[in-house]
């Protein structure tokens, strides 16, 4: 019998799959520079991708608050990666959707990432890879949906 002080095998598995995540992403993370587009601005054209949202929807997605969004979305079309415009039937609602610029810098961040996970998939032995075929699957299924196609 444990007692209360030992962790669980499965609290242990997911402070591992945790932290492993978040590094993996930061690792992944280090050639968005390169798109020219600032990491917050990448991630919200990532929720716009899907299409058009309005500033409420793309805020509780990015979990900000919607002034701060709306900032962001200032930035955004500043740099020509999204426009707003007005809802057709509540001029009080702003949608926001990615521009073909936005959607092309997204586009060039997704391929840098998947190719610095790439490299390091590649230097895995063949059973490693199969192994981690199969952990990505199981993730996958935890979440719930399959990984989002490339745009």
């Amino acid at each position: 019998m444990r007692t209360p002080a030992t962790p669980r095998p499965s609290r242990e598995l997911a402070d591992r799959l945790h932290s492993a995540a978040i590094h993996l992403l930061r690792r992944a993370r280090r050639t968005d520079p390169l798109t020219g587009v600032s990491p917050a601005q990448l991630s919200a054209l990532s929720v716009l991708m899907s299409g058009t949202k309005t500033l409420g929807e793309l805020a509780a997605a990015e979990q900000v608050r919607p002034p701060t969004m709306s900032r962001l979305v200032k930035e955004m079309e500043r740099a020509g990666v999204a426009r707003r415009s007005s809802d057709p039937r509540d001029g009080r609602v702003v949608r926001v959707r990615a521009t073909a610029k936005g959607l092309r810098a997204l586009s060039r961040g997704r391929a840098m990432r998947v190719e610095t996970l790439d490299r390091l998939v590649r230097a895995l032995a063949p059973a490693e890879r199969a192994t981690l075929t199969e952990a990505v699957g199981i993730v996958e299924r935890i979440l719930g949906q399959r990984a989002a196609p490339p745009p």
